[in-house]
């Protein structure tokens, strides 16, 4: 028995849906429960959140396609100004109808200017009669915008006056959204994190046709054993899978194996799997490289990525610029001359003593200093003579 049902799609339609979107049959029924029928007035905002590869992203683009809705879907980090923003969701709007062709984008200053521009757009395109989706990902960015940006977003269906609805997907929870002044609060819908017998089932289904769903079934089975206590990212995962997968059959491609000697198997990738588990996350090389590298058997010490540098030697006069900045920025200007100077005078003690504080200065945090002092103190910690050119600033810089 299918699990998404709604009178408003017809079933076919929601039986491919669910089929796109496994383990997630729970979120997106209850969107669907929110969206309604196509003409009908859903909720003016929406607010999605959950961790990294929670399959935000991925089920709101796959329920709007496959049930070909009309939405405009903008990536926030792309559009990183507010009049790109705009300008972005009216071109992508012009192209919502397929029946005439858009027209070239109408530059949009300020919001006032977007809700003339949205209204005109939607009798234009004839959408006034539907539900229109304007889903903002990576929403995060909208706090480093202006103040009235996101209040304004949360309202558009009431500053329009038509059926539109605004969907924010984003990491971060609501309460680090919500302005000083009182907004409008979207309805929030968590998405949680996959967990082990999901990341299963969805990695299952990429299984190459030349072997059995079993197999393939085992195969990921051994590689979340190893890495689901340090990597929940489904991308990384699919991306290991994908990577070490010609690995694991190598015994069985030589016929030292069949595809039930799970013992064989697992010992033949184990070592493989210890040094993938080097390089999580970071990428360093390639997936080609990291192909050759297994085909010769290398050890993890060859790796030419970031790991492989961990010393990292910097330039000469780098070193003392580091250690004159040290120097300036915990000791007062009041011991630079007795410090830094051979002929410095004789000091009182008493009044060195009256002066001195109580309190140590590296508790007390480094202190700013000017740059001709940090010239200074350079000049006179090195042994050679240094000229102040243009190789000395570049590295002050």
């Amino acid at each position: 028995m299918p699990n998404l049902e709604h009178p408003a799609y017809p079933a076919a339609a929601l039986l491919h849906l669910e089929s796109l979107v496994p383990c997630r049959e729970s979120q997106v029924s209850l969107l669907l429960s929110i969206f309604g029928e196509r003409q009908q007035f859903s909720f003016p905002s929406i607010f999605i959140y959950g961790h990294t590869s929670s399959g935000k992203t991925y089920v709101m683009q796959t329920l709007l396609n496959t049930l070909q809705l009309p939405h405009v879907f903008v990536n926030c980090v792309e559009c990183f100004t507010s009049r790109l923003l705009l300008e972005e969701i009216l071109i992508q709007l012009q192209s919502c109808s397929s029946e005439t062709e858009p027209t070239s984008p109408v530059p949009c200053d300020t919001f006032n200017d977007f809700v003339r521009l949205f209204k005109q757009a939607l009798v234009s395109r004839e959408l006034q009669h539907q539900t229109l989706y304007i889903v903002l990902d990576r929403a995060e960015q909208l706090r480093e915008m202006e103040a009235n940006i996101l209040p304004a977003f949360l309202r558009l269906q009431e500053l329009t006056d038509s059926n539109v609805t605004v969907v924010l997907l984003s990491e971060i929870v609501w309460e680090l959204f919500r302005p000083n002044v009182g907004c409008f609060d979207p309805l929030t819908l968590y998405f949680p994190d996959y967990s082990i017998g999901h990341l299963q089932k969805i990695l299952s289904q990429n299984h190459p046709p030349e072997y059995t769903a079993d197999f393939y079934a085992a195969y990921i089975n051994i590689l979340l054993g190893v890495f689901y206590m340090v990597c929940r990212d489904l991308k990384e995962l699919r991306h290991l899978a994908v990577l070490n997968f010609s690995k694991y059959c190598e015994p069985v491609v030589r016929g030292e194996a069949n595809e039930r000697d799970t013992r064989k198997l697992w010992k033949n990738i184990e070592p493989h799997l210890k040094k993938a588990m080097q390089t999580v996350y970071l990428r360093e090389i390639s997936s080609s490289q990291w192909e050759r590298l297994q085909r010769d058997d290398g050890e993890p010490g060859q790796l030419k990525g970031l790991s492989a540098h961990t010393h990292v030697e910097l330039p000469y006069y780098s070193k003392f610029l580091l250690i004159a900045a040290y120097l300036a920025s915990y000791n007062p200007v009041r011991t630079d001359k007795r410090f830094f100077l051979k002929h410095h005078g004789k000091i009182k003690k008493s009044n060195f003593m009256k002066k001195h504080e109580k309190t140590s200065n590296h508790l007390l945090g480094p202190k700013p200093f000017p740059l001709d002092r940090l010239l200074a103190i350079l000049y006179s910690i090195v042994d050679k003579r240094v000229a102040p050119t243009a190789n000395i600033f570049s590295q002050v810089s």
